[in-house]
């Protein structure tokens, strides 16, 4: 019998219809079962990385999420830090250091940290880029902080949902949205004539309590690069926010509102906090030890976080007032820089006694066992949290407010820059849980009485209405979180958006 060579050409139809279909409905389980990618961008600075890595954590262990986290810095000093450390042995998520960039040819003496973090994140994009076009799986979201907002424009090369994260309050959101739109006349008012500045639907923002932007008048770029960045938040498909429903009310319903800044938002706001670290399990040190001694709410703790620095006058001023205050404390010292309150955002001679050469001489003689002072850095979250601290004197960056309101501890409130002031404002006038000074701290130093006077007013029988209020918002704070609360809801229904962005992407390689 002869062979025909074309026999087996041409295969069975009905095999080949058979193994299309199975081919097709494998493609579609895989598609199914794909869970969704999100992509988080966080620009340098503690202040950024740490709730840009807690909102990854809350996405991947609430939501089912995959998430990888671009971290921007300067060095790669940032890859040893803790923060770094503890996320990075987490499944589903996973964090990458971007090339370290270097904008010192860019910058001068005038050139502010603002303005250099937008430099770093800009420099930063080509690699950002350049990682996700090689990823496995491609990211269904991109989400940027403050400072990243140039790289929703990477987000839509690959056909990406954008969100903004807005690490500060939603009030701050509400300014920087809304300063693209105020007219020449409202900004001279402001910053020449020092007259409130009207946010619709907001009260107004005080000169004294205004931003950095206002107030700079050598970085000729800072304000420029911040209107920029209020235009850019509203082009993405999300904004969330690190607050809560219950924590500001008035200022997200008028982000909702089109009468007052819901035009100019335009994207939906999702209040998704108090997103801050965790206490650590067993975390043990000397001043915690020291801690572990001390009566319930006896301490005071005094920290101006990572960035955060004070004159040398200030620095012998709040010394004197801590002595005098006869008060415990806990104080996380840094040596005063003058004229730049910033100034440690990117070796120590000591006294006879062992007091630093910036206290004044005999200063640990004086204070005893009543007070610990720690150089440079101290574990926040866990001294936050003991039984022992009363109160804390902060700075009002939003982590640490976070972290004070979480644990229920009012606040002596110590602006020094960004939108800091507006965060003491808060949480004085609107939250009832803070003290402050009398005048903006930059514009003179404090004087030890004055500071004896706050700390005393928080930590004695006078501060019990504060530290009521505050532990009423510790309770906020913590239902927004739980399962079936404000934060959680929110969170859940920017989860959703996600799935359905997978969806439909799914579909459409299948179609294709």
């Amino acid at each position: 019998m002869q062979h025909n060579p074309t026999q087996n050409a041409n295969p069975n139809p009905k095999i080949l219809f058979a193994k299309s279909s199975l081919l097709f409905a494998l493609e579609k389980l895989a598609m199914q079962t794909q869970k969704p990618h999100a992509a988080l961008l966080a620009s340098p600075g503690m202040g950024h990385l740490i709730p840009v890595v807690e909102l990854g954590k809350r996405l991947s262990a609430h939501h089912g999420f995959d998430v990888t986290i671009f971290v921007v810095a300067a060095d790669s000093s940032t890859e040893k830090s803790p923060i770094f450390a503890s996320a990075s042995g987490l499944d589903h998520l996973k964090l990458v250091l971007l090339p370290p960039v270097d904008v010192s040819g860019l910058i001068d003496l005038t050139t502010s940290v603002v303005t250099q973090l937008v430099m770093m994140m800009r420099e930063a994009l080509p690699s950002l880029r350049a990682a996700i076009s090689i990823m496995r799986t491609r990211p269904t979201a991109l989400v940027v902080d403050l400072f990243g907002t140039e790289a929703l424009a990477v987000a839509e090369e690959f056909d990406m949902l954008k969100y903004v994260f807005i690490t500060s309050t939603a009030r701050f959101l509400a300014a920087t949205i809304h300063l693209p739109n105020i007219d020449a006349k409202a900004e001279h008012e402001h910053r020449i004539m020092k007259k409130p500045w009207e946010i619709p639907g907001l009260e107004p923002v005080r000169f004294e309590d205004t931003l950095d932007l206002f107030l700079n008048q050598t970085d000729k770029s800072l304000y420029a690069e911040y209107t920029r960045i209020g235009r850019e938040i509203p082009t993405a498909d999300g904004i969330l926010v690190n607050t809560w429903q219950d924590l500001e009310p008035s200022t997200l319903h008028a982000l909702e509102d089109d009468e007052f800044l819901g035009r100019v938002a335009k994207a939906p706001v999702h209040p998704v906090g108090p997103l801050v670290r965790p206490v650590g399990p067993n975390f043990k040190s000397e001043v915690m030890n020291w801690l572990d001694k001390q009566p319930v709410e006896s301490v005071i703790y005094v920290s101006f976080g990572s960035g955060g620095t004070l004159s040398a006058e200030q620095t012998t001023e709040l010394a004197w007032g801590l002595e005098l205050s006869r008060q415990r404390f806990v104080w996380v010292v840094r040596p005063p820089v003058d004229n730049d309150a910033s100034g440690n955002f990117f070796n120590v001679s000591n006294s006879q006694d062992g007091t630093p050469n910036y206290l004044p001489q005999g200063f640990y003689t004086r204070v005893g066992d009543r007070g610990v002072v720690v150089p440079m850095w101290a574990p926040q979250t866990e001294i936050l949290a003991h039984k022992s601290v009363g109160g804390f004197v902060s700075h009002c960056g939003w982590n640490s407010t976070l972290e004070s309101i979480v644990n229920g501890v009012p606040m002596v409130a110590w602006p020094l820059y960004a939108e800091q002031g507006m965060n003491a404002a808060m949480l004085v006038e609107m939250l009832g849980t803070a003290v402050r000074p009398r005048t903006r701290p930059a514009n003179r130093a404090i004087g030890r009485e004055e500071i004896a006077d706050m700390v005393r007013s928080i930590m004695d029988s006078k501060g019990n209405g504060m530290r009521t209020r505050a532990r009423e918002l510790q309770r906020g704070a913590t239902g927004a979180v739980c399962k079936g609360g404000s934060s959680d809801n929110s969170l859940t229904q920017v989860a959703k958006e996600c799935e359905i962005k997978l969806h439909r992407l799914s579909a459409k390689a299948l179609g294709a």
